[in-house]
């Protein structure tokens, strides 16, 4: 049990009525967990309302309501607090419940359309590496210290986030790194967290189906860095021309990184294939296992990290050439006559974009075809379908359409908004198979010895959504297959 004015902390109530009791079990916003003595927070959604389910979370034993709508017809035995925003309270009622979590660690969040992941799990490794014990929040997984648990979402709720960084602060975990998405910081689940750094890696277009229009996704990530503490760094890749945007307003310590521009952190790419490149940071060379240019600025945003986290700089050096890179992000796999495969999470036009311009400068010239899967999710930002399809279609030679999550819409009709952005001088060169595991062997099959193949959109998922229906699907395993390296 938990006193119940401890776990208010931070709460401004509009108004209280009823007797609030001592002490209370829990806090939950799913009427269907609410145990006897539970606190239940109504929450508002894109399809549900809380507020419709509290007669049923009394009627399961909560003691208190916490509500953006005030209740007229509550039992006696219900106290009710009427809260501006129900979603920032739970925030704060959630870090209370676990004793503020955040404040007993040192917490970095990273935020940006692309490079999230990639960075938070680099940052993890390196730590580890460096022998402090570390945590990690991000869309493949969650790490406490070497204890893996299951991602549901890019940002959780916030309980469950708390829930975590307890178990970390339990662990003896110092440095957690954690993923930090535009819905996160918008649905307040990020509210009540002591950051002691935050990270800008870039904005391009995506979330639209949420957020509407490109300024609100912006302004969204902005507050993040407005609401910093002081003693926090703020840092941001310049080259983006929102990063210093990020910057404005933000109360932390001001840094930046850059491939192009000047800045605090600097980076060059001097050369690179298929297994590595070498790079120089701060007038340092080292070589790293993974490719690319958002790649470069991503190693270059865990070096700066490591830095201002007060590592020395050619142990962070030495690390950063041992470390792989994230699962499903620019992963390769080589058949045994020398096809080449690579999965990636790219799953906007600008990732799309950043992986295909990759793996062309790293190919010999005219001599290689490079074959591109990719789909695009349904239920989400259809704007950008036919942006991913004309990118895909201008940097491959051969591109096959097919699905990605279809989720609860029609697989052809997303093909068809993808096709309408394909010029007409590259229609020739492309396919549509609506069967993922099909486009894949299709794929192999047109594929030769030294031929690319580029499968993109799900990277580290083992799952697909068809129908409403999620079944397990793994791209990875099944090139494997196709290139019989399992059965």
């Amino acid at each position: 049990m938990k006193n119940l004015q401890d776990i208010l902390t931070g709460i401004k109530p509009k108004e209280i009525t009823g007797i609030l009791p001592q002490t209370i079990a829990n806090v939950q916003y799913d009427s269907r967990r609410i145990q006897n003595g539970d606190v239940f927070v109504a929450l508002k959604g894109t399809l549900t309302d809380g507020h419709d389910y509290i007669p049923q979370a009394v009627q399961k034993g909560a003691q208190v309501v916490v509500v953006e709508k005030k209740q007229t017809d509550l039992p006696q035995h219900v106290a009710q607090i009427q809260v501006a925003d129900t979603h920032e309270a739970l925030a704060l009622l959630a870090a209370n419940f676990y004793d503020n979590p955040s404040k007993k660690l040192k917490l970095i969040g990273i935020t940006g359309t692309n490079g999230k992941t990639t960075t938070a799990s680099l940052s993890y490794q390196l730590f580890q590496k460096a022998g402090y014990q570390t945590g990690l929040l991000s869309t493949v997984e969650v790490l406490i210290d070497s204890q893996s648990y299951p991602a549901t979402h890019t940002t959780p709720d916030p309980l469950m986030i708390n829930y975590y960084l307890n178990l970390m602060v339990q662990a003896g975990v110092t440095h957690a790194f954690m993923e930090v998405s535009s819905h996160g910081i918008d649905q307040k689940r990020t509210a009540g967290l002591d950051f002691d750094g935050a990270v800008f890696t870039n904005l391009t277009h995506d979330h639209l189906d949420y957020h509407k229009t490109f300024i609100n996704y912006r302004d969204t990530k902005k507050s993040f860095f407005d609401n910093l503490k002081n003693e926090a760094f703020a840092l941001v890749n310049i080259d983006d021309k929102n990063g210093a945007f990020m910057l404005q307003n933000t109360p932390a310590q001001k840094y930046t990184y850059a491939l192009k521009n000047p800045a605090d952190y600097k980076v060059k790419i001097l050369e690179q294939n298929f297994s590595g490149m070498l790079l120089t940071i701060n007038n340092m060379d080292v070589w790293v296992r993974l490719v690319g240019k958002f790649n470069a600025y991503n190693i270059l945003a865990v070096f700066a990290i490591a830095d201002l986290s007060g590592m020395e700089p050619f142990d962070i050096l030495k690390i950063l050439s041992e470390l792989p890179g994230a699962p499903g992000r620019f992963e390769l796999i080589v058949s045994p006559e020398g096809k080449i495969a690579v999965v990636d999470y790219a799953h906007t036009p600008d990732a799309l974009e950043n992986v295909l311009k990759t793996i062309n400068d790293i190919r010999p010239k005219n001599t290689e075809k490079l074959i591109t899967v990719v789909g695009a999710g349904g239920n989400r930002d259809k704007s950008k379908r036919p942006e991913m399809a004309k990118v895909a279609a201008r940097l491959s030679d051969t591109v096959i359409f097919t699905s990605d999550n279809p989720r609860d819409e029609d697989p052809e009709l997303i093909i068809d908004d993808m096709e309408k952005g394909v010029p007409g001088e590259h229609y020739r060169k492309t396919l549509r198979i609506i069967d993922r595991r099909q486009a894949i062997k299709a794929a192999g099959k047109l594929a030769d010895a030294g031929d690319i193949i580029l499968i993109a959109g799900k990277g580290h998922e083992d799952y697909q959504i068809v129908k409403g229906i999620k079944s397990y699907f793994d791209d990875r395993k099944e090139i494997k297959k196709v290139f019989g390296l399992i059965n």
